[in-house]
């Protein structure tokens, strides 16, 4: 190795590359970064909450036992009204549960309008047969603060039923979530507590094998 490469190679460790100049002026700057901010928590709340989502099973509120098993549509007010009764749109979600109403997720379904969440019956059930629920809850909130079904709500469920028997997912209720000050208990409305809505009836064993004997009567073949 000559002189003169060891003094080359120490000027090259020596150089430092320049800091990166902003050509914006403060209040520009300070904007851009709030913007940038902003987008990460908007790709976080997608990831989070996206349609098709299913969330890991949270903490219990008081009087449900540490696997959530729904027993009462007090029950699953309780559970989803604090985070829907406030919100400005509606929504509609599933609660996903096993053949003892025991809880395996939480999907959204559909995200609406200030006053409707139209969904079609294939969305309804897409997640309940990918994590192959044995029932499912549905669950949507009413803006206007009124709890009250509508009559496209009373039509949805009774197709959603008939739709759950022939995939072996029965749909045990429809709740709607109310309005109001989040000190005040939840509003809520059950469909089948009113009179509005009944189980097909028959018990699911579980969704894979319903779907398994269907496939048997007719003639098909599964694996």
């Amino acid at each position: 190795m000559t002189a003169r490469s060891s003094t080359a190679r120490a000027r090259t460790r020596s150089v430092q590359l320049p800091t990166p100049i902003s050509f914006l002026p403060p209040d520009a700057a300070a904007t851009l970064h709030l913007v940038r901010e902003n987008l990460r928590l908007l790709a976080d709340l997608t990831a989070r909450y996206e349609v098709g989502h299913l969330d890991a099973p949270r903490h219990p509120p008081a009087g449900l036992p540490d696997a959530l098993a729904f027993r009462s549509p007090r029950q699953v007010a309780d559970y989803l009204g604090p985070e829907m009764a406030g919100l400005p749109q509606e929504q509609l979600r599933a609660l996903l549960l096993t053949t003892k109403n025991t809880l395996l997720g939480c999907v959204l379904v559909v995200q609406g309008t200030i006053d409707g969440a139209p969904c079609r019956l294939a969305d309804a059930f897409r997640e309940a047969v990918r994590a192959n629920a044995a029932a499912v809850l549905f669950v949507h909130n009413h803006p206007s603060g009124d709890p009250a079904p509508s009559p496209q709500d009373v039509s949805f469920t009774a197709d959603a039923g008939r739709a759950g028997a022939l995939l072996g997912v029965r749909v045990l209720d429809h709740v709607v979530i109310g309005g109001g000050p989040l000190a005040e208990p939840v509003r809520f409305a059950s469909l089948r507590e009113l009179g509005l809505y009944a189980p097909e009836p028959g018990d699911v064993g579980g969704g894979a094998e319903a779907r398994r004997r269907e496939t048997r009567r007719c003639g098909g073949a599964t694996r």
